[in-house]
């Protein structure tokens, strides 16, 4: 028994093990580190509305770059994230091709940077050759080349406008000057927060980024309006109604006419023999249904049109999805 009692040492280590923790200890614990040099942390929420946006503007360059280079452009919008601008300019490669962006009522610009990987191939489209450039090109552009592609880089900054119409007060774009060197365009100060979006761009087998960076403190400036509720669709315009037209009249549309007979079981099916005749029992007056690519949008009669039978439409189905 006197090896089961307990000394006083003993008894105060198990209750100092067990001891509360102070108050300054549990403070400690609940702290979260905060970057001073990053002050212009936006809302999640408006992380969201930049995010909505830009996905309508990788949209709409998909469909305007194939349109102008007359070929499949597929653009997927890749990250919405904040980065200090000396995080953004690492990122980017170099050479390249930098926009300084201007933004009518704001102080501060907007940067946008084009991947040589795809301005190269997107250069060999506009002068008439094809995308298959055997070898990866690392160089500045030159003069006439920027020249070139002058036309490109408008219908960007075109689309990314239209894209902020969704937001009540409308960024206006304007490009202000050209750079290779990330490190060398000093617009904004390397500890300052923006919002880094990247798009990839491909054409065929070939694919680069472009990325935009937007300086944080104008989505704060924009305060509620940049709230994921502020966001709104603008009604088609008709030019814009116009083209969306335009690139779906080409598309090919499968269109079925079908007489819906009786049903058979599979013993019956498979005691059919050659000569065997299956009567449908389809009255001539009973309307049949016209599918296009597999979904009934018509009813239609049988009619005669020279020595070719045809579907004459009657009325519409409508038919909940």
């Amino acid at each position: 028994m006197a090896d089961r009692v307990l000394s006083q040492q003993e008894i105060e280590n198990v209750f100092r093990s067990v001891k509360p923790k102070s108050a300054a200890e549990e403070t400690a614990q609940r702290a979260q580190p905060y970057d001073f040099r990053r002050p212009d942390r936006i809302a999640k929420d408006q992380l969201r509305a930049m995010h909505m946006i830009h996905e309508t503007f990788a949209r709409s360059i998909g469909s305007s770059l194939s349109a102008f280079l007359r070929a499949y452009v597929a653009v997927n919008l890749v990250s919405v994230e904040q980065l200090s601008v000396a995080e953004f300019s690492r990122s980017l490669p170099t050479p390249t091709c930098l926009l300084n962006l201007s933004m009518q009522g704001f102080d501060n610009n907007a940067l946008m940077e084009l991947n040589p990987s795809i301005l190269f191939p997107v250069l060999e489209l506009i002068l008439g050759g094809s995308n298959a450039i055997p070898t990866k090109i690392e160089r500045e552009m030159t003069e006439i080349e920027r020249a070139i592609l002058d036309g490109m880089f408008r219908i960007l900054i075109k689309d990314l406008k239209d894209a902020w119409r969704m937001v009540p007060a409308a960024l206006e774009f304007r490009i202000e000057g050209y750079e290779t060197d990330p490190q060398l365009l000093q617009i904004l100060s390397p500890n300052e927060a923006v919002v880094a979006i990247s798009i990839e761009i491909r054409i065929g087998d070939k694919a680069g980024m472009l990325n935009i960076g937007i300086p944080s403190i104008i989505i704060k400036m924009l305060g509620q309006r940049m709230d994921q509720h502020a966001v709104r669709r603008t009604d088609l315009t008709e030019i814009e109604h116009q083209r969306i037209m335009r690139l779906l009249r080409p598309a090919a549309v499968r269109v079925d006419v079908r007489l819906s007979g009786p049903t058979l079981s599979v013993r019956d099916l498979l005691n059919l023999q050659v000569d065997d005749v299956l009567s449908f029992d389809y009255p001539v007056h009973r309307p049949m249904n016209v599918t296009f690519n597999g979904r009934l949008k018509y009813q239609a009669q049988i009619v005669a049109t020279g020595r070719k039978r045809a579907v004459e439409l009657n009325e519409m189905v409508l038919v909940d999805d």
